[in-house]
């Protein structure tokens, strides 16, 4: 019997043996992100971040590699090798499987997700949203204001760090001006609360001073203060006053005037640049330091447009908007001219790429979005050109997957970081920025890509009950664990809900909710995650909480909210400041002044810089026609994607 035993165990090694060489050359199906395992095997099989070739045999899941394009410029997909899970069926395919998820059944996200929100809740939910804005803002009023920021764990205010300049992550945003109260401007009015509104905006207007020696970034000081200033500007003088009365006594432009005088201060960031791409920071006082970094990032260069266009267009000066767009065709024409696709980090005197890095987080995002964006306000055609081109750069080589987010055969798609030159994969990371963009899908109509791509940065929010600033999607683990109270994720479950109807999203929004209640309410406000796993936190509440976060969570659970029934249109900046999108802004005051057969001549005269500091206010409280009715890129949208939805059974 002993010889037996024996040939049995050899037969059950050598069995074992090949079941391990089965699992890790890859000789059965994938094992990698889609698995509940820790490490993936798969993944061995990715090529190296410089792009030289794969570290092992070809192979490995579908979307590691970057997607074949058939003849017509549609995704191709490999030849089904088996049945394919019908919707609602959860696989090792779903985002599910990918974090580890339970059961994800028709059943369970019926459950769940897909019965009606109550009234009742909604409204439970709306008054939730409100109650942790007033919560930070007026403990930020008690304890911090005139100071930028809040330090909500020991109820103190915070400044820029003087004592150490280096500190960029303090001092390119703070420049001793007020910001979070300032930021919080059109949060305030939103929520229709008509008289801290008026009593905000005149404090800003008599306390808050940019004749400061403070150094900030144009990119921080642009969409933060200046974005906020034109949109409360733009809600005192709105002669439908949608969201109560919001006008301010005696009020002759203050505002709009001192956006001007910040972008005035703005603008030596744009001198002395062989590129026309600006300096990443300027003195308010001294303009650009002696010093000054020559390298900047591509979001931060190029996401000016927005703010600077309005404020032109508003002045009747052509300066603001001629310097931003001129910045983001300097970028756009550095553009590989294999992939179209952008790097993250530019010297701004050679137009040589520092950071060759392309993707949708962090030095790309807005880039994207105020392209889209610009075209929305102005109407000027060449930005849909520039986003349309820069749109299908991504789709053909950031986006890795099958072409359906939730049937056919492969692994769900998701947008990876590449070499701007060859395509390659660089890393194995996503970071939380990048949150924001199955929002701007929505707003393109995209809407089945972004349910898809929301569902993947949910799966994580579930996980971790916030959202780590960077995801390794290889290892299934947080490689940088911070949340500072970021709202992309919030943004994009808004823009969808606007977009589907779904109730799902606002159990997304309500499940954000609670987890910011949960892990993040301190004794004087909301702190920042230092750590997403274990809740440890840190003593900083940036101003977007509360000019976006809150807000959006407001919104998708106020429904009856001007914004969605007063019948105007309106955007967003990527700062959250809301923004009428109107005749006017479509409108070149200054055109008048060119010659209509010399564009080289009008380029000339917009580089002047005004010789008066004289304001031509274009008339900012007449009613005005709204976009044409096919610009179909405002909420609320309409769409038909009920059934996409319900094909993500599986997902969550």
């Amino acid at each position: 019997m002993q010889w037996r035993a024996l040939v049995l165990g050899l037969v059950l090694l050598r069995l074992g043996l090949h079941a391990v060489l089965w699992l890790v050359f890859g000789l059965g199906p994938s094992m990698g992100f889609y698995q509940r395992f820790p490490l993936s095997f798969g993944f061995q099989r990715l090529r190296d971040p410089d792009g030289s070739g794969p570290v092992g045999p070809p192979g490995g899941p579908a979307w590691l590699h970057r997607p074949r394009r058939g003849t017509e410029g549609r995704l191709e997909t490999p030849p089904e090798t088996g049945p394919t899970p019908g919707p609602g069926v959860c696989g090792p395919a779903h985002w599910g499987y990918a974090l580890g998820g339970g059961g994800c059944g028709p059943d369970e996200y019926e459950r769940r997700y897909s019965g009606a929100f109550p009234p009742q809740l909604r409204a439970q939910m709306r008054d939730l949203a409100r109650g942790m804005f007033v919560f930070g803002y007026d403990n930020y009023m008690a304890h911090a204001f005139p100071q930028d920021e809040l330090n909500p764990i020991y109820c103190r205010g915070r400044g820029p760090d003087r004592g150490d300049p280096s500190n960029l992550n303090i001092n390119d945003v703070l420049g001793n001006y007020s910001l979070t109260l300032v930021d919080a401007l059109d949060t305030l009015a939103i929520m229709g609360n008509s008289s801290e509104f008026q009593k905000a905006v005149k404090l800003v207007i008599n306390t808050v001073s940019f004749d400061k020696d403070s150094t900030v970034q144009v990119f921080e000081a642009t969409i933060r203060v200046l974005g906020s200033l034109l949109s409360a500007h733009r809600i005192i003088t709105d002669s439908k006053q949608p969201f109560g009365d919001m006008t301010i006594e005696d009020y002759d432009n203050e505002l709009l005037y001192m956006a001007h005088d910040l972008a005035v201060r703005l603008l030596p960031a744009f001198e002395n640049t062989k590129t026309g791409i600006p300096y990443p920071r300027v003195n308010l006082k001294t303009g650009v330091p002696p010093d000054s970094n020559n390298e900047t990032c591509t979001a931060g260069a190029g996401s000016l447009l927005v703010e600077f266009g309005i404020l032109s267009r508003l002045l009747g000066d052509s300066t603001f908007e001629w310097v931003a767009r001129r910045a983001v065709k300097a970028l756009w024409n550095l553009r590989s001219n294999d992939t179209g696709l952008l790097g993250n980090v530019v010297n701004i005197q050679t137009g040589h790429w520092v950071g060759k890095q392309s993707g949708l987080g962090a030095g790309l995002d807005s880039f994207y979005e105020y392209l889209l964006k610009s075209y929305i306000l102005f109407g000027e055609k060449e930005d849909l050109e520039m986003f349309n081109a820069a749109y299908q750069s991504i789709q053909s080589y950031l986006r890795r997957g099958r072409e359906a987010c939730n049937e056919g055969e492969g692994d769900p798609p998701l947008y990876v970081n590449v070499n701007m030159f060859s395509g390659q994969l660089m890393n194995t990371w996503i970071d939380s920025l990048q949150a924001f963009f199955p929002g701007l899908q929505v707003l393109i109509g995209d809407v089945e890509d972004a349910i898809c791509l929301h569902a993947f940065y949910y799966a994580i929010w579930k996980r971790y009950g916030a959202l780590p600033e960077r995801y390794n999607w290889q290892l299934q683990a947080p490689d940088v664990l911070f949340y500072p109270l970021r709202p992309e994720l919030v943004e994009s479950t808004y823009l969808l809900y606007q977009a589907t109807k779904n109730p799902f999203y606002l159990h997304v929004g309500m499940d954000i909710l609670q987890s910011l209640e949960k892990y993040t309410k301190v004794k004087c406000g909301y702190a920042t995650l230092h750590h997403v796993i274990d809740k440890s936190k840190e003593d900083r509440m940036e101003s977007f909480f509360l000019s976006e976060t809150c807000k959006y969570l407001y919104l998708l659970f106020d429904e009856e909210n001007p914004v969605h029934k007063s019948g105007t249109r309106y955007m967003f900046t990527t700062e959250g400041h809301i923004i009428s999108v109107d005749k006017r802004l479509r409108e070149l005051p200054w055109k008048e002044f060119f010659s209509e057969d010399g564009e080289r001549d009008q380029e000339e005269k917009f580089v002047h810089r005004p010789k008066s500091q004289e304001l031509r206010v274009i008339n900012s409280s007449s009613n005005c026609n709204r976009v044409p009715d096919e610009r179909r890129y405002s909420l609320p949208l309409k769409s038909i994607y009920m059934r996409q939805i319900d094909q993500m059974v599986g997902l969550i």
